[in-house]
């Protein structure tokens, strides 16, 4: 079981191994494996869950890791090591907090309670049309000289490589909406306030074709 959003290099280490990827809906919050998801589309050639800990943020491990052992099933977790402590991982986690608190018209990245996000990536939500005014939202903003990006530009299971005609809507919904803005440990405030204001001054909803 692999999460059909941000799992494709997963997917590629497991059909490596032999294996079939089967891919499993995510919790919108997170961005990561759902549980109840997973559980859903078990079967008896289940063989493992590979979760993937995405943007910073760790996929609920107490709950996938009961429901592999009630259903027999191993935890292949490639990114296992404790996350590391450091200057630059504090400073990431106080310019979120500084984002989090003065950004409108997106919507600002969520933590589960008891987690502690590593913010690699500042991804946010831009509400409307879905990718229209997703893409919309990037090319603005770049014009504006905020060097944002689309983290995930499509669903596994939506890949040629890897497509499987199943319907996973939050996914497919995160690939449209999702955007990561500039989050790095060198910032100044001067830079951390130009993205606020370049995305506060568009409003969060613009309309345009997708390229």
């Amino acid at each position: 079981m692999v999460p059909a959003f941000g799992g494709a290099e997963v997917a590629g280490a497991v059909r490596a191994v032999g294996a079939r990827p089967v891919f499993a809906d995510i919790d919108p919050r997170s961005f990561c494996l759902d549980p109840e998801a997973v559980e859903a589309v078990v079967t008896q050639r289940t063989a493992a869950i590979a979760p993937v800990h995405l943007f910073g943020h760790p996929a609920d491990m107490v709950c996938l890791s009961e429901l592999a052992q009630r259903r027999g099933l191993r935890i292949v977790d490639l990114d296992a090591s404790p996350p590391v402590v450091s200057v630059d991982a504090v400073r990431r986690r106080q310019y979120a907090s500084y984002l989090d608190v003065r950004l409108r018209g997106v919507g600002i990245p969520t933590v589960a309670l008891g987690v502690e996000h590593a913010y690699t990536d500042y991804v946010v939500r831009v509400p409307g049309n879905g990718r229209p005014d997703r893409d919309a939202f990037k090319h603005a903003l770049r014009a504006r000289g905020v060097a944002c990006y689309v983290p995930v530009k499509a669903p596994v299971h939506r890949t040629a490589e890897f497509r499987a005609d199943v319907r996973l809507p939050e996914s497919e919904r995160a690939a449209d909406e999702t955007l990561a803005l500039p989050l790095e440990a060198s910032m100044t405030k001067r830079e951390l306030h130009r993205v606020v204001s370049a995305c506060n001054g568009l409003g969060g909803l613009l309309m345009e074709p997708a390229c």
